[in-house]
């Protein structure tokens, strides 16, 4: 690991984007100094930032510093500005589906556990969610987001294609069926083969895939029932596979089961590339006022760590954020009575990279919501 040199691209994007960034910056910046490795930084932009900037939402600076890069690290995108008018032609949005086309990233990889300390959080009864683990694996570069999409000039119709071949099915399906031999040896495609075309083709294919996985046990389940199923029992599912839209809605549902959508990262790979960002939005009314939540950025740099191989530092990382939500070192999503800045919440989990137990910072004062230096 020593000596190691990594270039990353930093797209900070909108609202608490750059804030959650800044801390993941932080967090590199230690795990840099504990593991003697290198980051190089270089910053683009995107999102409404962008179009307000260039009228572009990505702009081809942007793209290329991205393909020159080892990895990504994205902040959040979008603006009120476009969601609330229908016409706009140019939407931040378009940006970041541009990207993951252009850097080839066809899996969006989510995991979702629940921290003993924040279950109460949780809308979901405790004995419901504790002890989930799941990890998500949506396809991303395909499906009705990509398809042709059309609206009549009267305004009286409109239709958008959900299209998906073979070859667009199958490198995710493999990377579901490997994450799943690692783990539980459970794999759960969720679709609406009863009523469409695109999911018979994804069950037919993972069923050609399943024989080469032959200690993987491959489940089916209609989307409708999966998403009743994720609030009744989510401790069923262990690794989920899905198309586009499913995916982007299953997961969405299944980051409430947490307590805090603040908490969750999510790595976007292809074959040559790979993003890695908090799966909230850009929450533009917390905009500057430090208090969103890093954490789910900075579990997206862990993610990141595991992906060029520095495997230590990730899990140190992942150790780090345990520590500052068990030691209740959050932020106010997650303790409305103490709480702390985004930035001071970043300064902790920094901190615990680099000093672990001997940190400069007085635990037992912190639990009684007096933190101190000593």
């Amino acid at each position: 690991m020593s000596n190691s040199y990594f270039k990353i691209a930093v797209l900070p994007g909108d609202g608490i984007g750059p804030e959650v960034v800044n801390e993941s910056i932080k967090v590199l910046e230690a795990v840099a100094e504990v593991f003697q490795c290198k980051f190089q930084f270089s910053y683009g932009l995107m999102g409404a930032e962008a179009i307000f900037k260039t009228g572009n939402p990505l702009p081809d600076e942007t793209l290329k510093i991205c393909k020159e890069s080892d990895a990504v690290l994205f902040g959040a995108i979008g603006d009120p500005i476009f969601d609330n008018n229908p016409d706009a032609k140019v939407r931040p949005e378009q940006g970041l589906l541009k990207l993951r086309k252009e850097l080839g990233l066809y899996a969006n990889i989510r995991p979702l556990k629940t921290y003993a300390s924040l279950i109460d959080k949780s809308p979901l009864k405790r004995d419901i969610i504790e002890g989930t683990d799941i990890q998500i694996f949506r396809e991303l570069v395909s499906g009705i987001y990509f398809g042709e999409k059309f609206t009549d000039p009267d305004g009286k119709y409109a239709y958008d294609v959900c299209k998906y071949s073979t070859e667009d099915i199958i490198p995710i399906a493999h990377m579901a069926f490997k994450e799943a031999e690692k783990r539980k040896k459970k794999l759960t495609l969720i679709d609406k083969a009863n009523v469409l075309d695109t999911s018979r083709l994804w069950r037919k294919i993972c069923q050609k895939i399943a024989p080469q996985y032959p200690d993987v046990q491959l489940d089916y389940i209609f989307v409708d029932n999966a998403a009743m199923q994720l609030v009744l029992n989510p401790k069923q599912f262990d690794v989920i596979l899905t198309e586009n839209m499913f995916g982007d809605i299953i997961s969405d549902e299944a980051s409430v089961i947490g307590g805090s959508i603040g908490l969750l990262p999510s790595a976007s790979v292809g074959e040559e590339n790979a993003l890695f960002e908090p799966i909230h939005g850009s929450y533009p009314q917390a905009k500057g006022k430090g208090i969103a939540n890093p954490v789910a950025s900075i579990l997206s740099t862990a993610m990141m760590l595991d992906y060029l191989e520095l495997p230590e530092a990730a899990e140190k990382l992942k150790r780090a954020v345990e520590h500052a939500i068990e030691n209740r070192y959050v932020t106010v999503d997650l303790n409305s009575e103490q709480h702390y800045s985004t930035s001071e919440v970043g300064s902790f989990i920094a901190d615990y990279i680099k000093y672990s137990e001997k940190s400069y910072y007085n635990f037992e004062n912190i639990k009684i919501g007096k933190s101190t230096i000593v």
